[in-house]
């Protein structure tokens, strides 16, 4: 298992600070953790669940690894798991007309 977990250092709903937590080996198992901490799927986000810091220090109990975001985005990309909110594409450029 390899499930990641940030400081809760992210303001949030309730007056909370809230963490991310991912899996670098799969949704699947990401998934599986997420119920082990009674997390509702809502919290799920695209390729992480937020939860509040009240969870914090439950999840590292049951064996998530403390690390920095930066390092928990490193990882979740080298893993192919990071989905990126989508921007919107640029607006093409005229078509050159000659003179």
């Amino acid at each position: 298992m390899s499930v990641l977990i940030d400081r809760p250092n992210w303001p949030g709903p309730r007056g909370l600070l809230w963490s991310h937590l991912v899996s670098d080996v799969s949704h699947e198992e990401l998934h599986a953790f997420a119920r082990l901490l009674d997390v509702p799927e809502r919290a799920f986000d695209r390729d992480h669940y937020d939860v509040p810091e009240t969870v914090y220090d439950r999840a590292v109990e049951l064996g998530a690894e403390p690390v920095p975001s930066g390092e928990l985005v490193r990882r979740l990309r080298a893993a192919g798991l990071r989905r990126p909110k989508h921007r919107p594409a640029a607006p093409a450029p005229e078509p050159v007309r000659p003179a």
